[in-house]
């Protein structure tokens, strides 16, 4: 067998592991999210407590996140990946386990950071895939990501529907999840550091490259955040729509945005990058228009599946462009991962406290225009399109040096 041979059936075992890996990620989260009322009720906690809780997620990521580039040129990327994804399967366990307030608080803070890392760090591997395959696979992971959440979440609404202890429920998801995690991660890159390679500082800023990444993903997942907390509601009390048909606005946003990031690549592979969000903007901003003009749930719904349709790439082709954007992509998709967390902590209540003061229809107005912002500034993600251009297509049919 010959070295590119060789290479070649390394790089695609590497990018179906990494693809289980990124599965893996999101069934915890979807574990979790079916399960948060009994988590409320075990800690005795009212909504306002819980929220703030649970803002303890995004807290820990942030801060978190930018040591994963540290973590992982110290061990190696295999090792690194291995080591954060079995710390994020185990810490599902930690909010079954808390029994007030503080201690909530506290799991959730250790749940968000290694989940942060972990992220980090699957994200760089896929980044890396992608430039040695020489085309776009990044939108298809996170695809993968999307399906694990809805398996998590399928297997919680049915222990929940049991009455099943969530403690019993996520010690038996974490053991699962665990060995699944550390299976997958025997075939991902196993990337190591030049021998004159300098070690990256133990905490960084984003670097400059991933500001302007990140406020495109900003927008993305500003939109997501506000669709997934706020639809059901929105069709609840703006148009009188029954319970069920709420909750399937939300159960539709979400497949539209699994189902197009697995077909994205097909997309990005076709049109770009940039053209793609460019097209997604439109999409999402018809979409929020669909939604405020709204006068039926059927018109509602579609707003929001649209919406979903038009941001489904943004965030993998953000990681992406920040992965191509310097020379050190853990630090920069750290970055940009940062600035999208905060989006996404901070979208749910700017939402509520708009719509307190204002409406609801109003809310989604802020929303219609980040989305159309997209299409705006869609162009920052020109370096994705260089970096998985013909020069990685090059690059990708000669045997990488690296172990």
């Amino acid at each position: 067998m010959s070295d590119v041979t060789r290479a070649g059936d390394e790089v695609r075992r590497a990018r179906y592991a990494v693809a289980a890996v990124f599965a893996v990620h999101g069934a915890v989260t979807g574990s979790f999210a079916t399960r948060v009322p009994w988590v409320q009720d075990h800690a005795s906690l009212g909504a306002g407590q819980l929220g703030f809780a649970l803002a303890f997620t995004a807290l820990g990521a942030s801060c978190a996140m930018p040591l994963a580039g540290g973590i992982t040129h110290r061990f190696g990327s295999r090792t690194a990946l291995r080591g954060l994804l079995a710390l994020w399967t185990l810490s599902l366990i930690l909010p079954s386990i808390a029994p007030n307030l503080v201690t909530l608080c506290l799991a959730m803070f250790v749940y968000g950071a290694s989940a942060g890392m972990a992220d980090v760090a699957m994200n760089a591997l896929g980044v890396e895939v992608e430039r040695r395959l020489g085309k776009s696979i990044m939108s298809g992971l996170h695809g993968m990501w999307s399906a694990g959440a809805l398996i998590g979440s399928a297997a919680g609404t049915l222990a929940a529907h049991l009455g099943a202890d969530a403690r019993v429920h996520f010690a038996l998801a974490s053991a699962v999840l665990t060995v699944l995690g550390l299976v997958a991660c025997t075939w991902v890159l196993d990337l190591q550091p030049a021998e004159d390679e300098e070690p990256p500082p133990r905490f960084a800023l984003p670097p400059r490259s991933a500001l302007l990444i990140g406020a495109v993903g900003f927008c993305a997942v500003f939109a997501e955040g506000a669709s997934l907390d706020w639809s059901a509601v929105f069709l609840r009390d703006r148009l009188d729509s029954s319970a069920g048909l709420a909750a399937a606005s939300t159960t539709g946003f979400m497949l539209t945005m699994a189902v197009a990031r697995i077909a994205g690549d097909a997309v990005v592979n076709r049109f770009g990058a940039v053209r793609t969000v460019r097209a997604g903007g439109v999409l999402a901003g018809l979409g929020g228009l669909l939604i405020v003009l709204a006068g039926h749930p059927a018109v509602a719904m579609a707003g929001f599946a649209l919406m979903g349709l038009g941001i489904a790439v943004v965030v993998p082709l953000c990681f992406a462009a920040a992965g191509h954007a310097g020379p050190n992509p853990s630090q920069a998709i750290a970055g940009v991962a940062t600035i999208t967390y905060t989006s996404g902590l901070i979208a749910p209540s700017l939402i509520g406290g708009v719509a307190q003061a204002t409406s609801l229809m109003v809310s989604f107005v802020v929303v219609t225009a980040l989305a159309c912002g997209l299409a705006v500034f869609a162009g920052v993600l020109r370096t994705a399109e260089r970096g998985g251009g013909e020069v990685s297509r090059r690059a990708a049919a000669v045997p990488d040096p690296r172990p």
